[in-house]
């Protein structure tokens, strides 16, 4: 038997250096793993065996080059396990988490590596770099020292552990909750009590019914939030309650999943390992290297918003419970009749109805002549479909995107449909990181879950999946534009509570007239949407905001709760702390439930956003006022999009991102625009 040569050994020949997924099998992961760890840790040993004075050449240049082989398997490895997981992946995560976290620690508490950063720190004025490398020293220089480079022998030992056991946590979490996840997808008995949902719709549960072995019934897989989209839809009120109790159920039933023991001691161990790192709480050492800078920065604005949010939310519910009272109902309005309602009153108040609208939303039509239109006409890009290469999985997709001038920009996957294997929500990953200094181009992929329906069915999408789809195209958007010198700086490697800025600014131009133009149009039909369809939808833009921004201030606000404790606090029951979280901020409506609940909030407990989920409310104040510059300045147009890419996109992470917002808009954001996008003004 001839032993074929692991394809994570060298960079991919393939175009763009796409990983050859035809070729890697699950043999591949261990032994490139080790080989990884092994080499960049003698590339750093190299580093810091020098005797010669640090300089920027020998020394910062060989950091950001070492642990190429280790890179590409991990994007590779990290990829799957989160679209397309088995046993294999689930187990090889959890092994893998507490070495790579011992790894990382093993180069950021170096103290001779620390050493020779701090020389080059205190000597970066008068090194004669340019700005890009001087802002490298500097990033390094911070992160090392938040990190605990700083600390004593024995105080460096115990951080170690802390970071293994949380690594293990955080994995254990995710698995947990996607396997609960699946197990809890409501199952329906009869066609009847799925009155409302459109073909489409009932096609994909009866399919994703069949697939789990129960031919003839249905099957309604959750998504991530607690509301669920079919809310809005499904007319019998005993299946609505059903599906969000299991949407609510999720790591609190006991057993093997059960999350509640694992939320306690992962924001234990976090504000244990604050305290350790100089801070008082994780929130404060978290925020410490963000824009907000404080937590009480973060409290303070979301202090400001949540009254007036809890206020609209209670006026809406007063409406919502008039007209399910003018419908017949004798009920007293629940959480579960909210999303129903609030349709029904959209229709009565503005004569737009979202549920129809699906028939405008097809995927692929979105995909082609929406996200990918808006990127053409903003950043002269162009899209052309590759079925002759391979993604990981046979629904991912692969596209070439080219500049107007026929030069390369990068490759964009799209990974659009839900499946068991697949973790909830909707994301995007780079495979390969553009830099200059490692010659690497960059491949970056989104994943949704949209339901798949039945063959020959046609993918139709909701309205609030169309701004999921825009939205995360940001992100990709972001990974390819981006044009930088080190790979620290690729992509979307910025202050976490700047990354959702691109993103939501690239939300905006799903109603932009020209495009929404282009996209709308009737999946058997081909007709456009009635234009003052869009007119209904844009004077109904502060409608429901009121639930909208309670229910995400609710989980954000929980979020800073969970990591506000100090490490002498000792929390013993999850539900208990959540419902004194809530209360304190005036959101523990229980009509208006937080949009994750602590067992299921992967965002803080497994998602990197711990005590940073204010991230994207704090994102919105910028994206806010940067859609008032697009709209004063004539939107949709390429000197917009170029000034855009050049001074926000472009610079990826190589600046401040507030300096580079700034620079592009003139002036430091306003929050009026966003109080008045959310009628809290």
């Amino acid at each position: 038997m001839v032993e074929t040569v692991n394809p994570f050994f060298a960079a991919s020949a393939l175009p763009y250096q796409l990983p050859p997924f035809a070729d890697i099998v699950e043999a591949h992961y261990r032994p490139a793993f080790e080989r990884g760890l092994t080499e960049q840790l003698a590339e750093i040993a190299a580093i810091t065996a020098n005797t010669s004075a640090a300089t920027f050449d020998n020394t910062m240049k060989p950091l950001e080059r070492s642990g190429q082989l280790l890179g590409r398997v991990a994007a590779v490895f990290f990829n799957q396990s989160a679209c397309d997981s088995n046993e294999f992946t689930n187990a090889l995560d959890e092994e893998l988490a507490p070495r790579l976290a011992a790894h990382g620690d093993a180069i950021r508490l170096d103290p001779a590596l620390y050493a020779r950063i701090s020389a080059l720190h205190d000597q970066r004025g008068s090194l004669g770099l340019d700005a890009e490398a001087a802002y490298l020293v500097e990033r390094y220089f911070t992160e090392f020292t938040l990190a605990g480079a700083g600390l004593s022998r024995d105080d460096k030992a115990v951080l170690r552990e802390h970071n293994q056991r949380l690594s293990t946590l955080t994995t254990r979490f995710e698995k947990n909750l996607l396997a609960d996840t699946n197990d809890l997808a409501l199952v329906v008995d009869t066609l009847a009590e799925l009155d409302g949902l459109a073909a489409g719709e009932i096609s994909a549960a009866a399919q994703a019914a069949t697939e789990r072995g129960l031919p003839g019934k249905y099957l309604l897989t959750l998504v991530l939030p607690t509301s669920h989209p079919y809310l809005a839809d499904l007319t019998n009120r005993d299946v609505r309650e059903r599906l969000l109790a299991a949407s609510m159920a999720r790591g609190i039933r006991g057993g093997v999943n059960d999350n509640r023991a694992l939320v306690i001691e992962i924001t234990h161990l976090r504000a244990v390992r604050a305290r350790l790192l100089g801070f008082s709480s994780h929130a404060a050492y978290v925020t410490a290297d963000e824009t907000a800078k404080t937590p009480d920065a973060v409290t303070d604005m979301l202090g400001r918003l949540a009254p007036a949010a809890a206020r609209n939310a209670r006026i809406e519910q007063a409406d919502l419970q008039s007209a399910a009272t003018r419908s017949g109902a004798s009920f007293e309005l629940a959480a579960w009749d909210w999303a129903f309602y609030t349709e029904a009153v959209r229709k009565q108040k503005f004569d737009v109805n979202t549920a129809a609208m699906r028939s405008y939303f097809e995927l692929e039509t979105v995909l082609r002549d929406g996200v990918f239109f808006a990127a053409e006409k903003l950043y002269g890009l162009s899209f052309t479909e590759r079925p002759d290469l391979s993604g990981w999985h046979s629904e991912s997709r692969v596209f070439e995107v080219t500049h107007d001038d026929g030069s390369p920009a990068g490759l964009y996957i799209g990974d659009f449909y839900t499946r068991d294997s697949k973790r909830g929500g909707a994301w995007m990953n780079p495979l390969i990181s553009q830099s200059t200094l490692l010659g690497t181009p960059t491949v970056v992929c989104n994943n949704l879950n949209i339901a798949k329906p039945s063959p020959g069915q046609a993918t139709l999408l909701s309205f609030d999946q169309v701004v999921t789809l825009f939205h995360e195209f940001g992100h990709a958007l972001h990974g390819l534009l981006a044009q930088v010198t080190y790979p620290k700086f690729s992509g979307t490697n910025v202050y976490r509570d700047f990354v959702e800025f691109p993103s939501q600014v690239n939300e905006m131009w799903m109603l932009w007239p020209e495009v929404i133009a282009n996209f709308a149009r009737h999946h058997e039909t081909g007709e456009s949407m009635p234009p003052h369809l869009v007119d209904r939808i844009q004077a109904s833009a502060t409608f429901n905001e009121g639930f909208s921004t309670s229910e995400y201030l609710a989980a954000a606000l929980l979020d800073q709760a969970w990591h506000g404790i100090d490490a002498d606090t000792v929390v013993t029951d999850v539900a208990d702390f959540e419902a004194a979280a809530l209360a304190a901020v005036g959101l523990d409506n229980p009509v208006v439930p937080t949009r994750y609940s602590s067992t299921y909030f992967a965002h803080t407990f497994a998602g990197g956003y711990d005590a940073g989920y204010y991230s994207y409310i704090w994102s919105e104040v910028l994206d806010a006022d940067a859609g008032e510059w697009f709209t004063e300045n004539g939107g949709l147009t390429r000197a917009n999009g170029d000034r855009f890419r050049r001074r926000v996109l472009g610079v990826g992470g190589s600046k401040d991102p507030l300096e580079a917002y700034v620079d592009w808009r003139g002036r430091p954001a306003s929050i009026e625009p966003l109080l008045k996008r959310r009628g809290l003004n």
